[in-house]
């Protein structure tokens, strides 16, 4: 079964000169999608972005992490895990070519995961494992990601 996504990317960095000047306009635009609030954003800061927006290499480690902890949730849940609390702190790793072209190498995400006293750790940490099998973001990225993590029973 096939499905589509629809989003819509409006540039916002139009100084009143357009791209008259490689220096004369903002990487900046609004991501919209119907029936969901606006996110201002801009490029990367290291290319000279607002720190202050998202940019498209927050967004994707974001997704990545997001889409996990949903199937991390799903299968914990299958599995007779009971998740209290989740939180994640990915890291994604990056380089950037002589001609200014970049990439991810790589991501870590990092979940700090309290369950349920009792619970069977070594499953726990074992779905992980699995969820690059099912995850939408993860199957859509060429580069590898790994799993440290940490769990704390209540």
């Amino acid at each position: 079964m096939q499905h589509e996504y629809v989003s819509r990317i409006v540039w916002t960095g139009n100084r009143g000169v357009g791209t008259s000047g490689y220096k004369s306009y903002d990487r900046t635009w609004d991501l919209a999608i119907e029936g969901k609030p606006t996110i201002h954003c801009s490029n990367d800061p290291l290319l000279g972005g607002d720190r202050s927006k998202l940019n498209p290499e927050d967004l994707l480690i974001s997704a990545l992490s997001s889409c996990h902890m949903l199937w991390y949730l799903h299968l914990a849940a299958d599995d007779g895990i009971i998740v209290h609390e989740y939180e994640d702190r990915p890291i994604a790793h990056g380089e950037t070519d002589r001609n200014g072209a970049g990439r991810y190498v790589s991501a870590v995400l990092r979940p700090k995961i309290t369950v349920a006293a009792g619970s069977d750790l070594a499953l726990a940490h074992a779905i992980h494992l699995r969820i690059h099998e099912v995850c939408f973001i993860a199957r859509s990225v060429n580069f590898p990601i790994t799993y440290e993590p940490y769990f704390i029973e209540a």
